[in-house]
């Protein structure tokens, strides 16, 4: 009779009406595994919303005394029920009932709060779940969720937990570290899990290749490269060791290595995601001729570009100043290829025309878009304005973006400042303050015998801080004396020349290059190389060219945008960036 009156809404009301559900409640008090049957009936009839509305019935009225099998149902249930049932409330009730301690429930209630997206309850549980299972899969969902949110805090939670790691919850959390973009976190884990005792695999060498790249850790990159040669026979088959490899080494600075791999793998393993990566690597060091040869090379391998080769390609045009180049392959795109251009390729597009100083056509392209341009495209726009000082079509730019990070006012009140508008550049200011808007910290680091040492502007806290500001100051006068000037207009405060010069004489890639000349004197390095998480300033690049004839070295800078190679005076860019 239970079973019948649960086979639709109206019934189902019916039972809970007085007339009726005095007599259901007996024939439950009677035969209390009936219950659970109901329950599992009405599951298996493809009704686990039914299921769970009469639990609530059967428990609320006292005639159900629940066991695990009924809180397993109900987990079932929760889990295939497309209306969100409150899970917390299940969770509560197993702990009154006494059953946190069965296996099956809590890794049914743990899979059940992910599937529901609940990551913190399910980190609640963890703890039950490793006093009787220490598998580590659990852990590893758990980090990956974490991760996939950008979260590593928690998984670095997570991770410590575990009384078992495995080879996964490593590359996890590796992952986990890069993507957050905590790079150095990221080679620390991987040396810990040598460490360990852990082999790593074809994944945990792409991945903490990807860290290398993302932290120019070109010595770390090579010792992995070693490693792959000892461990991963053959990895020159492998497209997605490959490319890493190439883009770890495009970088760090070593583009001339990245096509030697390029080269000699591309016999063995044809693969777009290898092409892309060479395409990619010679576009952020300016080498738009190289980078075109290389997709004219394509057809020849019967390899056809995607979108993201054209993405490559036009920024390969961006960084060289082949405007007619970009206007070709943008339109090659659709016509030839059938790939219609999204949001990344119209921002590279609008980029190139924008270094150009062609404004009025990158504005035109923006308003004929198809589609709706993001902040990236409009931060295009107000990046070319400082190169050609056009503070009115700035400020058009900032106001069409939706959201405005730090970098783009700082970089408004740089092309006021350049523009002598000291009134509106402080303005600029007072809106950030106004708004909570932090300036981000302009961070440089290099790498010296296997260890990253990272700089702030101003920076102080080193141990050989005094040397460094004096070493510093060696150069600034050595470079002054080979006729670099100091470009003041990039300071956004109207004081004195000699106060500008000042705030411009601590900027962090200054005292990485500084610290590199400490540490080895002029005369003992080849090669200076320096990345930094911002784009470098006019001084800065103006510095490294007189610094590095004085020093007779190379020094590569890798900004936000691209690599800068300063040698004999002169810089790769061509002052084009």
């Amino acid at each position: 009779m239970l079973l019948a009156l649960l086979s639709n809404r109206r019934s189902f009301a019916a039972l809970t009406a007085p007339t009726c559900s005095t007599k259901c409640l007996r024939i439950v008090e009677r035969f209390p595994p009936f219950c659970n049957a109901i329950i599992r009936a009405t599951i298996e009839k493809g009704s686990p919303t039914k299921a769970l509305l009469a639990f609530e019935f059967l428990h609320s009225s006292g005639a159900l005394r629940p066991d695990h099998r009924t809180i397993a149902l109900l987990l079932k249930a929760s889990s295939i029920s497309p209306h969100l049932y409150n899970v917390s409330e299940l969770h509560v009730l197993i702990i009154k009932l006494g059953l946190q301690w069965h296996s099956s429930l809590s890794s049914s209630l743990f899979r059940l709060y992910l599937s529901r997206n609940l990551l913190k309850h399910a980190l609640q549980l963890l703890d039950d779940i490793f006093v009787q299972d220490t598998d580590p899969f659990y852990g590893n969902l758990l980090i990956t969720s974490f991760s996939r949110k950008e979260d590593v805090e928690s998984s670095y939670m997570v991770f410590k937990k575990m009384p078992v790691r495995d080879k996964i919850s490593w590359n996890s959390m590796i992952t986990a570290a890069v993507r957050s973009s905590r790079p150095k976190e990221a080679l620390s884990l991987y040396r810990r899990m040598i460490v360990a005792g852990v082999e790593p695999d074809c994944f945990s060498f792409s991945t903490v290749l990807s860290a290398c790249a993302r932290a120019g850790a070109l010595c770390h990159g090579e010792r992995i490269h070693r490693l792959m040669t000892e461990k991963e026979a053959g990895f020159e088959s492998n497209p997605f060791l490959c490319s890493a490899l190439i883009d770890m080494y495009s970088k760090c600075g070593r583009v001339d290595l990245a096509r030697s791999i390029f080269d000699s793998v591309n016999r063995i393993t044809n693969s777009i995601s290898i092409w892309n990566s060479m395409i990619t690597g010679l576009a952020i060091h300016g080498l738009g001729a190289d980078a075109l040869q290389t997709f004219d090379n394509m057809p020849k391998h019967a390899i056809f570009p995607d979108k993201v080769t054209f993405v490559g390609i036009l920024t390969a045009c961006s960084h060289s100043g082949m405007v007619d180049e970009a206007r070709f392959y943008f339109n090659s795109m659709q016509r030839d290829f059938s790939i219609k251009p999204q949001l990344e390729h119209y921002g590279a597009m609008v980029d190139a025309l924008a270094r150009a100083g062609q404004l009025s056509d990158a504005y035109e392209l923006i308003k004929e878009m198809p589609i709706e341009p993001d902040s990236a495209i409009w931060r295009a726009l107000l990046g070319a304005c400082r190169r050609h000082s056009r503070w009115d079509v700035a400020e058009m730019a900032m106001g069409e973006m939706r959201r405005c990070h730090s970098g783009d006012y700082v970089l408004l009140s740089n092309i006021y400042s350049s523009a002598k508008r000291w009134e509106k550049a402080e303005g600029v200011w007072r809106v950030m303050k106004e708004r909570g808007v932090r300036k981000s910290k302009a961070l440089s680091w290099v790498e010296m015998d296997g260890r990253v040492q990272q700089f702030m502007a101003g920076d102080r806290s080193h141990r050989n801080s005094d040397e460094i500001y004096r070493v510093l100051g060696e150069l600034t006068r050595r470079a002054k004396a080979e006729g670099y000037v100091p470009v003041t207009e990039v300071t956004t405060k109207d004081v004195s020349d000699e106060e500008k010069e000042e705030t411009l004489s601590s900027h962090s890639e200054k005292l990485a290059v500084a610290y590199c000349v400490m540490r080895n004197g002029a005369e003992g390095i080849h090669e200076i190389r320096v990345s930094k998480n911002l784009q470098t300033c006019w001084d800065c690049h103006g510095w490294m060219k007189a610094v590095c004839k004085v020093l007779g070295r190379v020094i590569t800078v890798r900004d936000r945008i691209r690599f800068h190679r300063f040698q004999n005076g002169e810089c790769s860019c061509r002052d084009y960036w």
